[in-house]
């Protein structure tokens, strides 16, 4: 079964294999030397200094990693503006809410892009000023890449912190960690990493680190940060999952960087795209504002979401539903994983059989 939802994704054989690996104790040097390797490649992904950048590692989905950042960077007397155009955006706001943090949200509809005049405007406007802003990157609601450069000048512009919710893009769309701005992006091992669920992380600028809080237990970022600089861990981590990660980081490497695989993505999505034009299949979105790790398509006027995905699972692929009131409106596909260009041939094919 090829996976296309936008993770976990198919892995490789050489990650599957990693999996073989031995048993280890959380608690010895060879698990500690697994730890120091996933954390250093995880800042050679985008050639992050080790003196300005701490990878954290947790075990957990990228909610807990995004969890994880929110609590810890927003200060106890700080004040969070969320920039919602999707589920994700969504998801902030309720754990801001969760933790009881000072926040607002600047609401859009989720097909459409942040609006940065009203951004500016809320944060111009404000009875208490903002510190941090957090935002979604790839939106995958609907496929969006939300542009982080514009926004990142409007936080910089007012002395406020960038939180990033980079689960699905880190490892194959640019992120600009040089951005005075940017203090931090939440990711996962089983996206553009082509790993396995159960190993999340925050890359966190040592600033950040420094004055952050304490909310949580399980998710505390900063003891989680200090005892891994340690070689160190306060609970029990997925062994396995680590062992997957740092074999992605290494395939990734590998094959040629976040940059290569950016390309792969995006020539896979503008073939998909393509092949389902011609048969009368249009995107949700134009490709320049979408990301290439996974594009939204309107449904076929002629068949509803439950035929189209059950006809091809049947066929050997997975594709995802859209979200609350796009449910009915479109089908997504993602090019994560260990897919290539004859998948896709066979995914159109089958498209073109189920539609008759």
């Amino acid at each position: 079964m090829l996976l296309l939802n936008p993770g976990p994704v198919t892995l490789s054989e050489r990650v599957r294999h990693s999996l073989l690996q031995p048993d280890l104790c959380h608690r010895e040097d060879e698990f500690f030397d697994l730890q120091d390797e996933a954390r250093e490649r995880l800042l050679n992904v985008y050639g992050l200094a080790a003196s300005e950048w701490a990878p954290v590692l947790l075990t957990g989905s990228g909610t807990a990693a995004v969890e994880s950042m929110i609590a810890a960077l927003v200060p106890e007397q700080g004040r969070l503006l969320v920039i919602e155009n999707g589920v994700y955006g969504e998801r902030i706001a309720q754990i801001a809410k969760q933790y009881r943090i000072d926040y607002e949200v600047v609401r859009h509809d989720w097909m459409s892009a942040p609006d940065l005049n009203a951004i500016a405007g809320r944060l111009d406007s404000a009875q208490k000023r903002f510190t941090h802003l957090a935002i979604i990157h790839h939106e995958t609601t609907t496929g969006r890449l939300n542009d982080l450069a514009s926004l990142a000048d409007l936080c910089a512009e007012r002395h406020i912190g960038m939180l990033v919710d980079g689960v699905s893009s880190f490892g194959a769309e640019a992120l600009d960690f040089a951005h005075p701005a940017l203090l931090a992006v939440a990711a996962t091992a089983n996206k553009c990493l082509h790993a396995v669920p159960g190993a999340a992380f925050v890359m966190v600028r040592h600033s950040a680190l420094e004055r952050a809080t304490s909310r949580t237990y399980y998710l505390d970022l900063g003891r989680l940060a200090k005892l891994q600089a340690q070689r160190n861990t306060p609970f029990t981590p997925s062994v396995h999952a680590y062992y997957a990660l740092v074999e992605g980081l290494r395939e990734l490497e590998d094959q040629g960087g976040w940059q290569a695989r950016h390309a792969h993505y995006g020539a896979l999505a503008e073939q998909a795209g393509t092949g389902f034009a011609a048969l009368g299949i249009t995107p949700a979105l134009p490709a320049a504002e979408s990301s290439v790790v996974l594009r939204a398509y309107r449904l076929p006027p002629t068949m509803g979401y439950v035929p189209l995905h059950d006809g091809l699972k049947a066929a050997g692929f997975v594709i995802y539903a859209g979200q609350g009131g796009l449910s009915a409106e479109i089908f997504r596909i993602s090019t994560m994983g260990s897919v290539q260009a004859a998948d896709v041939d066979r995914l159109v094919s089958s498209v073109v059989k189920l539609l008759g």
